[in-house]
């Protein structure tokens, strides 16, 4: 999803080289040394990954193969070619027990599967590739893939009633505007780690409150469960808030309100007439 809103973006920026999975399978490291050996790149922006969160828990040895092993592979091409590169990483490298936002010097200790398997490659980024930048993102929603948007839509125009999960806070993100971001921290930030999300918290209830009002389906019946209540086998941090430290001390700007994205996103993928938002 992320990698799909990158390319057209950077293009009008940069000369871009976009490679797929059935180009590169950054599970074999061969075959990705030899398609970053070819193009020569100055910056390869790794955003492939296995992001089932649940799917993950499941299958902890494919998690790890791609998120973990798969990230060094690119790194080591990435070493091997001088290439700089860039790291998506996730909120869920934390455990969600601290009581305020994270900044991007706290110790992570991820709870679940998928955080461990993108800690493991960040600490292959820092090990291997002098200059790169791992960024940490949250809650993404885009055009080009699926997303929690999408789900609670499709479930209201069903005539479904919905039971979402309360108590848990974190970022929603726009991968629009994070691929503008990621160009900017490219362009002008130092190596290191960023916290990138859109402004403002919120629990995934109250997203999809916002989600439903500003598509006008306020009427749809939902309701607030804790997470136990869901039934999902992986573990989820309570607390996903990222503060974006960094991006303020190096003066590249944040990102504009989660619910400002929303509704720039609902106009432009959905065609809705959105319900107005003050949120700047």
């Amino acid at each position: 999803m992320l990698g799909q809103d990158l390319v057209p973006y950077i293009a009008g920026r940069h000369e871009v080289i976009p490679v797929d999975m059935a180009e590169a399978d950054i599970a074999d490291a061969g075959q990705i040394s030899r398609v970053i050996s070819y193009a020569k790149p100055n910056v390869v922006i790794h955003a492939a990954a296995f992001t089932a969160v649940d799917d993950c828990e499941r299958n902890p040895d494919l998690s790890f193969q791609v998120n973990a092993e798969g990230t060094r592979n690119v790194a080591l091409a990435c070493r091997q070619s001088r290439a700089a590169m860039v790291y998506i990483s996730t909120d869920y490298v934390f455990d969600g027990k601290k009581t305020s936002p994270y900044i991007e010097t706290d110790d992570p200790n991820p709870i679940n599967v998928y955080g461990r398997s993108k800690l493991q490659g960040e600490k292959y980024i820092a090990e291997l590739i002098e200059h790169s930048w791992i960024v940490r993102t949250s809650w993404l929603f885009g055009p080009l893939g699926k997303n929690f948007v999408e789900a609670i839509l499709a479930r209201a125009r069903q005539g479904e009633s919905l039971r979402v999960v309360d108590d848990q806070v974190g970022g929603p993100t726009y991968t629009m505007d994070l691929a503008g971001k990621l160009a900017e921290i490219v362009e002008r930030g130092k190596s290191g780690i960023y916290h990138v999300t859109g402004q403002g918290y919120c629990s995934w209830f109250e997203f999809s409150q916002e989600i439903l009002a500003q598509a006008g389906m306020g009427n749809t019946a939902i309701s607030p469960i804790d997470t136990a209540a869901s039934g999902r086998p992986a573990p989820r941090p309570r607390n996903s808030r990222l503060a974006n430290t960094c991006l303020v001390e190096q003066g590249l700007g944040l990102l504009p309100s989660w619910q400002n994205a929303l509704g720039r996103y609902l106009v432009r993928e959905t065609n809705l007439q959105v319900q107005s938002c003050a949120v700047p």
